[in-house]
């Protein structure tokens, strides 16, 4: 199995995550030539070489309209310091804001002064992936390109407008929407009242889409990641001075295994945070893997760590992997009740739910309902039985499974398009057509399910194999 593993040992912005992937495809000068022509408006991307505590990496500069973004940590004790013209944290948050039109605070200077860049503990050129509160500064005016980057539709059309393949667009569109509703939740506010600065907003866009398009090329069957080091201590925004990691970053990391540690700055950002809370297939530890490239993506900040996103893309052995199984005995509900509770676990995400006859204390006929779910969703799985059954108890056991990876496609025959699951794993590949297609299809053509099934099944084999032999 194709495997690719990030190690976020320093965090992750979506730059640096770019950079580490970069590294990895077999033509990184032609991909970014690509990036550049895609058309995303006043963006160029440069890749640069980079080196932290000695080791080399690649260094991605997203460059809108002559600026670029920057980091907002805030050190106390470095504001008392050092009387520069202009404050390091240059106010800017890594999230998406409510924009507001009156009483902002003038934004400091984009451009730093050779005083400040030379200052040993100046962490304020690492670029930030985030979205701003719109700055008092002369911006390019995006009306006469005819793009207006303030609101959420408008960003999703520059990207849906984008000449890429529908699936790149619609995973950069899905981690766009993450940090989205997480700041939309941060600030208390509807998702549509979200309003970005834009060139925060192209930057995530250029990060967005570079990563996806990566990872798409990269063709990798199974991406896990490491737990993720989001740092610690404050950063200052437009609205005030607040906690790493940031809100909207806590918001996208719920579920996603995270810590602190003892370095003092925002190492992950909501852009990057997005990107692999939507990509990953999995947390945790390296899987055992033969590794065949290793790529280094270079942050610009200067800590006493390397400031890198590692990945690693190599072979891995297919695993089984964990679920948990919630089970009781009840003997006192009806069919539909039951039903009632098959649809609430479904919708909640349950992998399965059945139910089993069962005889129970003083020969009383009964039935044992199980839930099989993933083992981060037991306890909410466990909430929706207790609620919505009449059991007093709930038992819980995980298994191990050995699954196919799935894919729905989509294939044309003779009689129709029909979808068609596909399952891959263990040097095994196998394909079924979905019911209810061939059931349309049989209606369609007036013919029985059994033989519309032998028909499709008769033409996609002959597709797969050319109308040869079996492999």
């Amino acid at each position: 199995m194709k495997t690719l593993y990030i190690e976020c040992n320093m965090g992750a912005a979506g730059d640096m995550l770019m950079g580490a992937l970069l590294e990895l495809h077999p033509d990184p000068a032609d991909f970014i030539d690509r990036l550049n022509r895609l058309g995303i408006p006043g963006v160029e991307i440069k890749a640069e070489q980079s080196a932290k505590q000695g080791i080399v990496g690649t260094n991605i500069r997203v460059i809108v309209n002559g600026e670029e973004e920057h980091s907002r940590d805030y050190h106390h004790e470095h504001s008392h310091d050092h009387h520069h013209p202009h404050d390091h944290s240059h106010e800017h948050d890594t999230g998406h804001h409510l924009e507001a039109r009156v009483d902002q605070p003038e934004y400091s200077e984009e451009v730093q002064s050779p005083a400040d860049q030379d200052t040993p503990d100046d962490h304020s050129h690492d670029h930030d992936t985030g979205y701003h509160l719109e700055p008092n500064v002369d911006q390019p005016d995006y009306e006469d390109h005819h793009h207006d980057l303030s609101t959420l539709p408008s960003v999703t059309k520059i990207i849906s407008e984008l000449t890429l393949p529908d699936s790149i667009k619609q995973a950069a569109i899905g981690v766009y929407q993450l940090i989205a509703q997480a700041e939309a939740r941060s600030h208390g506010r509807e998702v549509a009242q979200v309003h970005f600065h834009e060139v925060g907003a192209l930057d995530a866009v250029t990060d967005i889409v570079g990563n996806s398009l990566l990872i798409d090329e990269l063709e990798v069957d199974r991406i896990v990641v490491s737990p993720i080091h989001v740092g610690s201590g404050m950063v200052k925004c437009a609205h005030g001075i607040l906690p790493v990691p940031a809100p909207a970053t806590a918001h996208i990391l719920q579920g996603v295994p995270t810590y602190g540690g003892e370095i003092r700055g925002e190492l992950c950002t909501p852009t990057g945070a997005a990107i692999l809370k939507y990509f990953a297939d999995d947390f945790g530890p390296q899987p055992i893997m033969r590794v065949e490239k290793i790529g280094h993506g270079m942050g610009k900040k200067d800590f006493a760590a390397a400031n890198m996103v590692r990945v690693f893309l190599g072979e891995s052995k297919d695993e089984p992997d964990t679920i948990t199984e919630l089970s009781c005995n009840i003997d006192d509900m009806t069919g539909e009740e039951f039903g009632h509770v098959f649809d609430l676990l479904f919708e909640a995400g349950a992998l399965d739910v059945y139910l089993t006859p069962i005889q129970m204390k003083k020969h009383r006929p009964g039935i044992m309902l199980r839930c099989l779910c993933r083992s981060d969703q037991a306890d909410d799985m466990a909430k929706l039985i207790l609620r919505h059954t009449s059991t007093f108890g709930i038992r819980r056991a995980s298994f191990e499974r050995y699954t196919l990876d799935r894919e729905i496609i989509r294939e044309e025959t003779s009689f129709g398009m029909i979808r068609v699951k596909t399952g891959t794993g263990y040097g095994i590949k196998k394909t079924k057509p979905e019911y209810d297609d061939l059931q349309s299809l049989a209606d369609q053509h007036n013919i029985s399910l059994r033989e519309m099934r032998q028909k499709i099944e008769q033409e996609l084999y002959q597709t797969e194999t050319g109308g040869g032999t079996n492999e």
